[in-house]
């Protein structure tokens, strides 16, 4: 069964690094935005089993979108991610998982 991944960010460039590393592994489908708005309707028509908040969001538009989406999907697992190597980045999300 395959993990549904939704990450957002501001950055196009590291969005679509995103993209690459988290679709690169079978067990994740990743799904990586620039907007609250997209984010907002992924959340609306899939299941998400994690949120990734990247760098460029600032602390308002943050909240605002947690709210937002825990109102969608209440307990939704939602954690920072900042940067760092892939290894990394799979540590944070087996962590949260």
């Amino acid at each position: 069964m395959q993990t549904t991944i939704l990450y957002i960010g501001r950055d196009t460039e590291i969005t679509a690094v995103m993209n690459r590393l988290l679709n690169a592994r079978p067990e994740w489908k990743g799904l990586c935005v620039c907007k609250n708005e997209e984010a907002i309707s992924i959340c609306k028509e899939q299941h998400i089993d994690l949120v990734l908040l990247g760098n460029g969001i600032d602390q308002e538009s943050e909240s605002e979108l947690k709210n937002k989406l825990l109102a969608l999907r209440p307990g939704l697992k939602i954690i920072q991610h900042y940067g760092g190597g892939s290894g990394l980045l799979y540590g944070e999300i087996m962590s949260a998982l």
